[in-house]
């Protein structure tokens, strides 16, 4: 019975990205409309068919690799460019415009997406990453609202009584806390003469002070209590922004006691940003983290718990919480909406790179043509004309080619060496 709990419950998650594909690609489409942009095609997936309809000028389906999705507007590269001199590269460029014209007709002419003013642009190219932005606050926000997160406070609940120094084996001396008197209940109120006001703030003053000296004011019972001087360790600790990865940073010994908390709009803005700052270092090394689970797969190594997915694996993980009888309905609930709202999250900063084919990357090139316009505007000059984006297709195709790579190793070790959290 487990099992099938796992098997609906990955399929239904899996249905819920592709319904965020499709409402990312709505956020392109409905704009594009109502600036009488032609589109001709609205598309999950991509590769053969699976099924498709046409509606007025679109055709609208699916596809069988379900590694995102788009639409298709007509005239993205614009349809006369001069260029000063000649080259391979101005040479490709004409080349893609000239078949992208050959789809366009003398009555489509004012319906291209090249056609439209820069602003115009910049709606319908943002659209798609806002759509994840909002999906991914709505979604934390109805699950910080009602169901509650945790929260780690600056009470103390655990006292570590000794650090083990070099090998396992080796001596283990007092640690900092220990030394300094710090009992379980406690709670930390300053740090050397700084009032300390979460755990995340203490974390990281302790970080910071590396070995250095640590003054500590803790509330104990009700009464104010400054606790015996002493020194703070350097040692790894796990990286705030990277947890799969470890940095030599300060370290005191004490562990937070964990509440549940219901907040409102501010504080998801806030945990979103904590979660941007993990996903944009995950961004920034999805290279070498996907390399990594490449070479952990062939030589048989566990896989990271923080090692990247694909949506395959963000369903299999859905799939091991809703077949966990350990948690209440609520939690798995809450916890699908967690990873779902996360996925969003990271596929909006995944979009805002600014280079093709990602949506960042046409948001650059209209941001750069408004921007030359309006200084040659300004020193006098003639308009330069818009800016050619097809000069940017060997870039799409590096990374696009790359993109497809990277899916391909992380979607066959999501089949064979899945990510286990429990």
């Amino acid at each position: 019975m487990t099992v099938v709990v796992e098997v609906l419950a990955g399929i239904v998650f899996f249905g819920l990205i592709i319904v965020s594909v499709l409402l990312h690609e709505c956020g392109h489409f409905i704009p594009a409309k109502i600036c009488g942009v032609k589109v001709t095609e609205f598309f999950a997936g991509f590769g053969p068919k699976i099924w498709s309809t046409t509606r007025g000028e679109t055709e609208y389906g699916f596809k069988w690799i379900p590694l995102g999705g788009y639409v298709r507007l007509i005239g993205m590269y614009p349809a006369t460019v001069h260029h000063s001199r000649t080259t391979r590269l101005t040479k490709l460029a004409d080349e893609a415009r000239a078949a992208e014209a050959e789809d366009i007709t003398a009555a489509e002419q004012g319906r291209l997406f090249s056609d439209k003013p820069v602003w115009q642009r910049l709606i319908i190219m943002s659209g798609g990453i806002l759509t994840n932005l909002m999906l991914a606050f709505l979604l934390f926000w109805a699950v910080f609202g009602i169901h509650g997160r945790p929260v780690q406070t600056t009470t103390v609940a655990a006292v570590t009584p000794c650090v083990q120094s070099g090998q396992a084996s080796g001596p283990c001396s007092r640690a900092p806390a220990a030394e300094a008197g710090i009992r379980a209940g406690d709670r930390i109120v300053s740090f050397n003469g700084q009032p300390v006001d979460s755990w995340l703030q203490l974390q990281e003053f302790i970080r910071g002070n590396g070995d250095g000296e640590v003054r500590l004011g803790v509330e104990r019972h009700g009464d104010s209590v400054i606790l015996t001087p002493t020194h703070t360790l350097v040692t790894e600790v796990p990286d705030l922004n990277n947890p799969g990865r470890t940095i030599e940073a300060g370290y005191l010994g004490v562990s937070p006691t964990t509440v549940v908390v219901h907040s409102g709009p501010g504080d998801t803005v806030s945990q979103m940003w904590t979660m941007s700052k993990q996903s944009l270092s995950a961004l920034a090394r999805l290279p070498v983290l996907t390399w990594n689970v490449a070479t952990d797969m062939a030589t048989g190594k566990a896989r990271d718990a923080n090692s990247p997915m694909s949506i395959v694996g963000a369903s299999r993980v859905a799939g091991d919480v809703a077949g966990n009888t350990q948690l209440t309905l609520g939690d798995k609930i809450a916890t699908g909406a967690s990873l779902l709202g996360g996925l969003n999250l990271f596929l909006f900063w995944f979009n805002v790179v600014p280079l093709p084919p990602m949506d960042g990357g046409h948001i650059a090139g209209a941001i750069y043509e408004a921007c030359k316009r309006g200084l040659f505007k300004l020193a006098g000059k003639p308009d330069p004309g818009p800016a050619d984006t097809a000069m940017m297709l060997p870039v799409a195709w590096i990374i696009g080619a790359l993109m497809l790579v990277m899916g391909l190793i992380l979607v066959v070790a999501d089949v064979v060496s899945p990510v286990k959290i429990f």
